[in-house]
């Protein structure tokens, strides 16, 4: 004898707990997943722009900037922009990897950190003279605050909480 109305939810009562599951939970289903691939759609862009920062190896370059910039200041500021491009490749390379977020976060940090230390630096520990940076000076003025910028974006995109747990509240 076959029962003549029988929902779904009598034939399988764990499918609509697996759907809210899957929908709304930050860390399991397909949810997360797709919350893991909005965030790294949007860290590719930010990454491969600073995926360029070797430019700041033209403070080595005694024709880019003045002859009578201090070492104490082009040193780190250029290795520092070493640092963070290559960072910036290694969590380009490695994003979609369980190592991804750790390496972006470790990349944050470093050219953070780098860029803040250059002003600081130039600005109070060698006082750079006004002439000093050259045509190094676009660097300074233009492309450091992009890049500011950007580490700021980078910072709320791995600080915001999952889209899941916004909907909620």
């Amino acid at each position: 004898m076959r029962t003549p109305h029988v929902t779904q939810i009598e034939k399988d009562p764990f499918r609509p707990w697996a759907r809210v599951v899957r929908r709304n939970d930050g860390a399991t289903g397909r949810g997360a997943a797709d919350e893991f691939k909005r965030t790294e759609r949007a860290l590719r862009p930010l990454l491969t722009l600073h995926a360029f920062r070797f430019v700041g190896l033209a403070f080595l370059v005694p024709g880019v900037v003045g002859p009578d910039l201090p070492a104490a200041f082009a040193r780190p500021a250029a290795y520092g922009d070493l640092g963070a491009a290559i960072l910036a490749l290694l969590a380009l390379a490695v994003l979609a990897t369980s190592w991804g977020l750790a390496v972006v976060w470790l990349f944050n940090l470093w050219g953070a950190v780098d860029l803040l230390y250059g002003f600081s630096h130039g600005l109070f520990g060698v006082g750079l003279s006004p002439g000093s940076l050259g045509a190094g000076f676009l660097l300074i003025t233009v492309i450091v605050p992009l890049l500011l910028i950007t580490h700021g974006l980078t910072f709320r995109l791995l600080l915001q909480p999952p889209l899941s747990q916004t909907r909620r509240g």
